[in-house]
């Protein structure tokens, strides 16, 4: 069973991430913060990360750069979730290290498609 770590600050939005992937077979483990997010990382190696842009503590960027500057993350696909879209959002996500973009709210059958394919692509 592939394991997928959401970090995101509105336990709301979490559930329904969580939700839509266990309904897929998923295990998903969550962190409110990009601080308990690093930590579960590391300590659960998931196949998968999906992290809030804008979390309090450490946001998705710091939390990007610190698992990029290990090698064993390095390839860890990690993909930037966000309710505030703008304008080159996406391009400074992947610029900064992101594997993908996915803007809030999310399209639920394109959401399951695109997990889908970055783990049948990670393995």
């Amino acid at each position: 069973m592939k394991t997928i770590l959401v970090a995101d600050d509105d336990p709301v939005g979490r559930e329904l991430i969580r939700e839509i992937l266990e309904s897929q077979g998923y295990h998903v483990i969550e962190a409110g913060d990009g601080s308990v997010a690093l930590s579960s990382i590391q300590a659960a190696q998931p196949d998968l990360v999906l992290l809030d842009i804008q979390m309090p503590v450490l946001d998705g960027f710091g939390v990007i750069q610190a698992l990029r500057r290990e090698r064993q993350f390095q390839r860890l696909p990690v993909f930037a979730l966000t309710a505030f879209a703008m304008r080159g959002d996406s391009e400074k996500a992947l610029a900064a290290g992101f594997d993908g973009y996915i803007a809030k709210p999310i399209n639920v059958s394109a959401f399951r498609e695109l997990i889908r394919q970055a783990l049948s692509r990670a393995v």
